[in-house]
């Protein structure tokens, strides 16, 4: 049976479920990325705009336009965002809005494995990119156990309940990634693993995160209610010990990459 698609049309919820992950991978991505001033920006499948967000405070980008499938994430981006270097627009990222050469850099935070045909995606952003241009991006290495929420998807598994995943679960690994970087033309292509923690007042606050319906949680809200107190239970002896305070800190694991766009 094919798994149901994960969806993600609700920019508060995802705040709460991602937006603190995409806040700390984001960060040490644009570390490692070393981003010059007053360049153009084209951010990818941008959601709420959390990414945007930090690339503005802290690149100094000249503009930056994000892209989103999501006309609901999309607003929620512009009522945080009302700067006059950012701009949204409707658009599909395997055939994106934008004209050819027209952006400094590209990049797809946490999206690549959402795009149905990742190649198509890559292609793409590199026509955006003038040559000698940047086209990034970073991924949850889902099919290597790198989510944020892997312990509740492993019992979930465990059920026989379908996970839901994105169309192109694959693409976050090492070996995709370099694939599809390679195939675009892209030259100095680097890749990275990125490792981030979270830390949950206590399960609770976990149980909470993840129970709110995003990130295709829903499934469990079709168990009966002393299915789901044994299911969170085994979720909880997945999870690392609580500290002195109840706090239960988590982990998540992305892989990185980078290439150049060759010169004209």
């Amino acid at each position: 049976m094919t798994p149901p698609q994960i969806l993600f049309t609700d920019g508060a919820a995802y705040e709460r479920f991602m937006g603190v992950w995409s806040q700390a991978i984001g960060a040490t991505f644009l570390e490692w990325l070393a981003p010059a001033p007053d360049l153009r920006w084209l951010d990818v499948g941008c959601g709420n705009g959390a990414f945007t967000e930090m690339v503005l405070r802290r690149c100094a980008p000249t503009a930056i336009e994000g892209i989103d499938l999501s006309p609901a994430q999309l607003e929620y981006a512009r009522a945080r965002l009302s700067m006059p270097a950012a701009s949204f627009q409707e658009g599909n990222a395997m055939d994106l809005p934008v004209a050819d050469d027209a952006f400094d850099v590209a990049v797809m935070p946490l999206v690549i494995f959402f795009v149905p045909d990742p190649a198509v995606g890559v292609r793409e952003m590199t026509r955006a990119v003038r040559p000698g241009g940047t086209v990034a991006a970073y991924a949850w290495d889902l099919t290597g156990g790198g989510f944020p929420y892997e312990a509740v998807q492993a019992e979930m598994r465990a059920l026989g309940i379908a996970v839901p995943m994105p169309p192109s679960p694959d693409a976050g690994s090492i070996e995709a990634l370099c694939d599809l970087w390679t195939a675009a033309g892209l030259e100095q292509v680097e890749t990275r693993e990125i490792v981030v923690h979270r830390t949950f007042a206590d399960f609770g606050d976990f149980w909470t995160t993840v129970a709110s319906g995003a990130g295709g949680s829903r499934p469990l809200a079709d168990l009966p209610p002393d299915e789901v107190s044994s299911f969170k239970a085994r979720v909880r002896d997945r999870l690392p010990a609580a500290d002195a305070s109840g706090g239960i800190t988590t982990s998540g694991r992305a892989n990185a990459i980078r290439g150049r766009v060759p010169a004209a």
